[in-house]
C-alpha cells in the first residue's frame, strides 16, 4: 500500500489534505470563522497535509493512522447516537443497586 501511495503523489496529498479538513470539522470546529481567517486555517492545512505527504513518501503510515483516526470517530459518532436514542426512547437504563 505504502508503494501505491508513493506512485500516485497527487491522490495522496489530496486523500490527506481531505483527512486533515475532516477531522479539523469534526473535532476542533466550534462556529464558522470570518472568510479571511477561514482561507488562512485552509492554506495552513494545506501546507501542514504537504508536510504529512513528504512523511507519507517517506514511509511512514499517515495515511493509515488518519483512517485510524476517523473510523474511531465514527464509532464515538454512532455511539452518540446510539445513546441519543436510547434516551429518547426512555430506555436508559436504571441501576438496582441499592448503593451498599
Amino acid at each position: 500500500m505504502q508503494e501505491w501511495f508513493s506512485n500516485h503523489p497527487f491522490i495522496t496529498y489530496v486523500i490527506i489534505l481531505a483527512c486533515i479538513m475532516y477531522i479539523f470539522n469534526a473535532v476542533f470546529r466550534v462556529q464558522r470563522l470570518p472568510i479571511l481567517k477561514e482561507v488562512v486555517v485552509h492554506l495552513v492545512m494545506a501546507i501542514g497535509a504537504f508536510v504529512m505527504f513528504i512523511l507519507q513518501i517517506d514511509k511512514l503510515p499517515i495515511i493509515q493512522c488518519m483512517s485510524v483516526a476517523i473510523i474511531m470517530m465514527m464509532m464515538l459518532r454512532g455511539r452518540q447516537l446510539y445513546d441519543k436514542l436510547r434516551k429518547k426512547n426512555g430506555k436508559s437504563e436504571v441501576n438496582t443497586d441499592s448503593g451498599q
